[in-house]
């Protein structure tokens, strides 16, 4: 590289394509990337000093707050960093996009629309509103990612004011007509839109996720200006150099859903051929006092290059990567729209999903049920739901089968969607009474 050569980090501790494309950006527009993570970041305070390692010139923040169980200690790291080095997506701006209603209570203050929300303490309030909202209206959790923690519901279904702990929130269902449910994503750096998607809900279900199968279709066209307008002044509005700010259609106009701080590249890069990445290390370089060929960036943004960056740190083994183990059975807290459930749940290898009782999930408001499923075991087809799970303080947001378990021994099966994050040993394990019975937690 150059003597002039800006050296960008990016700041992140989980394995994103959106990581990798970004550092291999940063390098192949002549800079010096840095990939800022648990094996190689040192903040060391000594004499009247602050030094980071690795010594960089700006940072890129793509600190994940809505999939983690400790959000504040992410929010702390991504603000030592920031208060040492220029940081693109300040942690401010980040904890207040990744927070719906935090971020959306500001775009409302603004002048910018969104559809009509609910958000109470308690779940008294939020259930006397419901009624507001017509047949069906969507309930959500305040922090959540990936269509993970959004429901749509009923009149007649009760609502709690948490999720597990999580706070909830009651929101208008904004559709036109009985079209396939779909919405416009826009991904914005510094101020200007860089491609525009619609994405399709799959069939059967009504979140129009690409995690959870939706399809895209290039928007960048045919968007209107207005559109793309609105998703840029939301950016400004919460304060952030690169965000992903997702749109809705009704009736009567456009509404903003969600700014997404964190955005993947995977769905936009599929539906317009443009990759954000060269444009966030621009940005990133020119914040850090270096230029760039704007030419080589619209080149470079054709493809996603998401391999391993030449910047990857070797990953030094610590005890924290031990994985946590868990017995046959376990202790298992089930969260719902209406209350929660403690039950012991038994593991099984040879389910890819977890499974709930009948009863169970009735019991504490598991669902909607947004899809069928066929077993790979009977042949049969039973409802699937979304269950938050919380087994020792780590809670899990997973698809589960719901079938009928009064016969059986226990009223939930903890499948490989939850038990790939654990090490089974089948030598533990533990009873209290009957397992279909709420579990008490201080019965010693």
């Amino acid at each position: 590289m150059s003597s002039d050569a800006i050296s960008v980090a990016v700041l992140s501790l989980h394995d994103s394509k959106e990581s990798k494309a970004i550092c291999n950006a940063v390098e192949a527009l002549g800079h010096d990337p840095e990939w800022l993570r648990e094996s190689n970041t040192i903040v060391h305070m000594a004499d009247g000093e602050v030094r980071l390692h690795p010594d960089v010139d700006v940072v890129a923040n793509r600190m994940l707050l809505s999939n983690t169980d400790q959000p504040s200690e992410h929010i702390g790291v991504a603000e030592t960093v920031a208060a040492l080095r220029p940081t693109l997506n300040d942690p401010h701006a980040t904890a207040l996009a990744s927070h719906k209603i935090a971020s959306a209570t500001r775009l409302v203050r603004a002048g910018l629309p969104v559809p009509e929300t609910v958000f109470a303490l308690s779940g008294d309030h939020l259930n006397r509103y419901r009624g507001r909202f017509g047949p069906e209206a969507v309930y959500k959790t305040a922090i959540g990612t990936h269509g993970g923690g959004a429901w749509k519901v009923k009149t007649s279904d009760p609502l709690s004011s948490m999720v597990g702990q999580r706070r909830a929130f009651l929101q208008e269902l904004v559709g036109v007509g009985d079209r396939t449910p779909r919405d416009v994503r826009v991904y914005v750096v510094d101020g200007s839109a860089v491609g525009s998607m619609t994405r399709y809900a799959a069939e059967s279900d009504w979140r129009t996720n690409v995690s959870r199968g939706g399809s895209v279709e290039d928007a960048t066209e045919s968007l209107p200006d207005r559109v793309a307008e609105m998703a840029c002044e939301a950016s400004a509005v919460l304060g952030l150099d690169y965000a992903g700010v997702d749109l809705i259609e009704g009736t009567n106009g456009w509404y903003i859903l969600e700014v997404n701080p964190t955005a993947g590249f995977r769905g936009l890069y599929a539906a317009t051929g443009v990759s954000p990445a060269p444009y966030i290390a621009k940005l990133a370089i020119e914040r850090g006092g270096g230029s760039v060929d704007d030419a080589l960036v619209s080149d470079l943004s054709a493809t996603l290059d998401d391999s391993i960056p030449s910047c990857m740190p070797m990953k030094e083994p610590t005890a924290s990567d031990e994985p946590v183990v868990i017995g046959l059975t376990e202790q298992v807290v089930i969260n719902g729209t209406r209350g929660n459930r403690t039950v012991i749940g038994r593991c099984d290898t040879g389910a890819a999903r977890t499974v709930v009782d009948l009863e169970v999930a009735a019991d504490i408001g598991a669902g909607p049920i947004h899809t069928l499923s066929r077993t790979d075991r009977s042949g049969r087809s039973r409802p699937v739901v979304d269950l938050v799970l919380g087994i020792g303080g780590i809670q899990h947001t997973v698809e589960a089968h719901i079938e009928d378990r009064s016969r059986r021994d226990h009223p939930l099966v903890l499948g490989r969607d939850v038990l790939k994050h654990y090490q089974l040993d089948v030598s533990r394990r533990i009873e209290t009474g009957s397992s279909f019975d709420p579990v008490d937690d201080n019965d010693e």
